[in-house]
């Protein structure tokens, strides 16, 4: 007892570093991994061998964690999946109270539960495909570390396991003796010795980069006026807007209220140079549903009721996303990648999933249409909403679109339309 009560915490729950596998999805069309990502995350993981402990987050529904490097800057937001606001583990006290006592009330049906680190990292894949530029990077990750939220046996069986190891540190496995190499200490089977498995489980999610300088955006553009803009600084704001429309409408976000999307605005100097502004869309976990809403919630696009909603789309962003929007194979190959991102779940269901791209291209035939008559985002939102269902089954591994057929369906509207 005294060798166990005179371990360290970092000690108690063992080596936090060096998973091997940072990144678990191939995201990059060039088919290689992002290097400076994984780079990132080491640097994250040496951290909190080093005792920089991730930092939960107060704000939001989730258990979301701010991860820094050695020197204590913060470098990315993590969020485990069975953190997230339906998760078996969300430590946040309200969700806890409504999964228990207002269950008729819990949760979104049109979305698949427990997905929302995939659809933080498939946003950021649909922005890197359309170019737009406006997601700060999102990857799945493993991750551990003590300070994020796991059972009181998870924690327990940690500290077993680890003095296990003080006691036998350099016991050899017998596969014979022991099942898969292990020993049974003090309740729970564990690996011993060299071989031994130490510390906590690691945690699948999403990591999202960390961005400098930003704001809310109902705060910013609470304080600057748009008409006082220089014509390069206003140009520059409404594309980067009209390309956050673009991106939630196609994904379908439930949950873009003007809280979560930031602006950072850099004001002109004395001599009236170096004005910019810049946009990021965080907070995509509540995405890529697999049906319209429909019935008491519409969850609306919070920016529609802004000012900036009211300008026809711009040429600039017609003529970019055009040709891709009409290219046949563009929602062939958007389904192949998103494919690979969403199966790596291990509740993944095909038919959802097929759900989830119906949705998804009933988003973009809209979309192409409110790009051709150059109309509002104000009028986009309020197109009736479409999709595309496939009425023939696509062979397992054929991104052929001779095998497919599809068809239409109109979707009724929630009974309310303001939330």
């Amino acid at each position: 007892m005294d060798e166990v009560s005179d371990m360290s915490e970092h000690e108690i729950y063992g080596e936090q570093a060096s998973l091997g596998t940072p990144l678990l999805e191939n995201q990059n069309s060039s088919g290689r991994q992002d290097g400076q990502f994984a780079q990132m995350i080491s640097c994250v993981e040496q951290a909190i061998e080093d005792g920089i402990l991730p930092e939960r987050i107060v704000q939001g529904s989730s258990g979301s964690y701010f991860c820094r490097n050695t020197n204590g800057d913060i470098l990315g937001v993590f969020k485990p999946k069975n953190e997230e606001p339906y998760g078996h583990l969300n430590p946040k006290w309200g969700k806890w109270i409504q999964r228990h006592f207002c269950c008729w009330c819990y949760g979104r049906d049109c979305l698949p539960q427990n997905q929302g680190y995939l659809s933080e990292a498939g946003a950021w894949l649909v922005d890197d495909i359309l170019g737009l530029n406006i997601v700060p990077k999102t990857r799945v990750v493993r991750l551990v570390s003590p300070s994020f939220h796991y059972t009181r046996f998870d924690r327990a069986r940690a500290s077993a396991v680890r003095s296990a190891s003080r006691r036998f540190p350099e016991t050899t496995c017998f596969p014979c003796l022991f099942p898969n190499g292990t020993l049974f200490v003090d309740g729970v089977y564990t690996m011993v010795g060299k071989r031994m498995r130490q510390g906590l489980p690691p945690k699948i999610g999403s990591f999202q980069t960390f961005v400098r300088g930003y704001q809310d955006a109902s705060a910013v553009l609470q304080k600057i006026e748009f008409e006082k803009l220089q014509q390069e600084t206003q140009a520059s704001l409404l594309y980067q807007f009209q390309s956050l429309v673009v991106l939630d409408y196609l994904i379908r976000n439930t949950d873009r209220g003007n809280d979560n999307w930031l602006i950072k605005y850099t004001p002109p100097d004395e001599q009236g140079e170096g004005e910019s502004i810049k946009i990021a869309a965080i907070d995509n976990g509540l995405s890529f549903p697999r049906k319209h809403p429909d019935n008491w919630r519409a969850y609306p696009y919070y920016w529609s009721w802004l000012f900036l909603a009211n300008f026809k789309f711009t040429e600039q962003i017609a003529d970019k996303l055009l040709p891709i929007l009409r290219d046949e194979k563009f929602f062939d190959d958007l389904g192949d990648r998103l494919y690979a991102l969403f199966s790596q779940d291990s509740r993944f269901s095909r038919p959802t999933f097929e759900r989830q791209m119906s949705v998804i291209r009933g988003q973009g035939l809209n979309l192409t249409k409110a790009l051709e008559q150059r109309i509002t985002p104000a009028e986009l939102v309020r197109l009736p909403p479409v999709t595309v269902v496939m009425t023939r089954p696509q062979r397992r591994g054929s991104s052929s679109s001779l095998s497919r057929r599809y068809r239409q369906e109109f979707t009724r509207r929630p009974f309310f339309q303001w939330f």
